[in-house]
């Protein structure tokens, strides 16, 4: 499968200022296989150590952090010469050897013509001991699920061809519309995650697809007690367990007395960073007020948690995939189609999204910083156009543009642009 964050990656490679590279996402997201896809196709060779499966690394990184020690040490192992620029060296489940991903922090100062690119699973919620990462001393690019756009180019190369084409305020067929818009169906059953997308790509198998996404969610419970250190296990696999019905509720508000009855923030903050921190869940703030800048006005104790997969989601919810194919009405299909719309903003956008609601009756599901511009944005998950909240934040802020997603086709309808669901990572054709 072809990943966007490859063009990313040359870019690093050809950065004068270029530092070791840290891949920061959630497991199972394609991090060890961009790594080796990387370094065979733009590398002359590469020379791969994984901590998890090798655990004799250590000791080298233990004794010494003289970068030259260690590329001798790192050569014999590899069995050839590792030359600076023409070997990408990579390090594969880092979080194993704290002492290895510390010496980056030398191989930036001492070294810093040998290209190096690691990567860990938890890297953010099981290594953030100071001594431990090298802050200021690497480059950090965010991996995630694959997006729409990169779904379509794997499973449908003709689909993702007409998709490539869509402009600003263009017309698009009704066939190709219904096209997307069955793939968009099919993504919310399928998700990013690789494995996933491969085995529908390679089997047309919707059953084999399931077997994997409950493969995966079943690691992330057991990632609990394996990788965390000082946080209750029990405690984040409560706030795990939660998150669709914290989803399911009308607000879809976090609730700490949805995790346990009676259950005081104090108990289950560190579980919730540490989800977060692992890219397991997104959260989104509300704001106080929808005004530059958003991060200003975040109300950090009202917040939403998100899975970092629709497909996962979609399984974990125990959703049937025809009343997805088939668009049925469910009462959970709205949060499924937020999901989405967020999984994409967030692997495509500059700042993270947040939400707005002012009291219990009205709520804007997101706002977008764009510039010094506050976009709001409105989901459907049918063909409604009904917006009381929306209407009245209009009238009221007076944003330059608003954005309505919908099953319903491109267009202008007043101050509001509708835009397809399937269009969501494609900020570039707002206005």
């Amino acid at each position: 499968m072809e990943r966007d964050c490859m063009k990313k990656l040359l870019a690093w490679k050809s950065d004068k200022y270029r530092k070791p590279l840290v891949l920061n996402g959630a497991r199972q997201v394609g991090k060890t296989w961009i790594m080796r896809e990387f370094g065979k196709n733009y590398y002359e060779d590469m020379a791969y150590f994984n901590f998890e499966e090798n655990s004799a690394l250590f000791p080298m990184f233990q004794k010494t952090k003289d970068p030259k020690r260690l590329i001798e040490f790192l050569t014999m192992i590899h069995g050839k010469a590792i030359i600076a620029g023409k070997t990408l060296i990579v390090f594969d489940e880092i979080q194993e050897c704290p002492e290895a991903l510390n010496a980056l922090k030398y191989f930036r100062e001492n070294a810093n013509e040998y290209h190096i690119i690691t990567a860990g699973s938890l890297l953010g919620a099981s290594l953030a001991a100071p001594k431990s990462y090298p802050v200021g001393q690497v480059d950090i690019m965010d991996i995630y699920p694959l997006s729409f756009r990169e779904f379509i180019r794997a499973v449908d190369e003709g689909c993702f061809k007409f998709y490539e084409t869509i402009t600003k305020n263009m017309d698009i067929p009704e066939h190709f519309h219904n096209r997307l818009t069955e793939m968009y169906r099919l993504y919310l059953i399928i998700g990013g995650m690789p494995e996933c997308v491969a085995a529908w790509s390679q089997n047309r198998d919707p059953s084999m697809v399931k077997k994997i996404q409950q493969n995966i969610l079943s690691l992330y419970e057991n990632d609990f007690s394996k990788h965390n250190r000082k946080i209750n296990a029990a405690r984040i696999l409560l706030v795990y367990r939660s998150i669709v019905p914290q989803l399911a509720k009308e607000n879809k508000k976090f609730s700490y007395g949805t995790v346990k009855p009676g259950a005081r923030a104090r108990e289950f903050e560190e579980a919730i960073e540490w989800l977060v921190s692992s890219r397991i869940v997104n959260r989104i703030y509300n704001v106080s007020a929808p005004l530059y800048s958003l991060k200003i006005y975040e109300e950090t104790n009202h917040f939403k948690l998100y899975f970092l997969d629709t497909g996962l989601l979609k399984t974990m919810a125990e959703i049937e995939n025809d009343a997805i194919i088939l668009d049925k009405d469910f009462s959970f299909k709205g949060v499924i189609n937020e999901n989405f719309i967020l999984q994409q903003f967030i692997s495509s956008l500059e700042f993270k999204p947040h939400y707005y609601a002012p009291d219990s009756q009205h709520e804007i599901d997101f706002l977008i910083q764009q510039d010094m511009k506050i976009i709001p944005i409105e989901v459907k998950s049918g063909k409604t156009k009904k917006a009381t909240s929306f209407k009245k934040f209009l009238e009221k802020y007076n944003p330059p543009f608003a954005i309505r997603y919908s099953e319903r086709n491109y267009k202008k309808d007043g101050v509001f642009t509708n835009i397809p669901l399937y269009l969501a990572g494609r900020t570039d054709i707002w206005e």
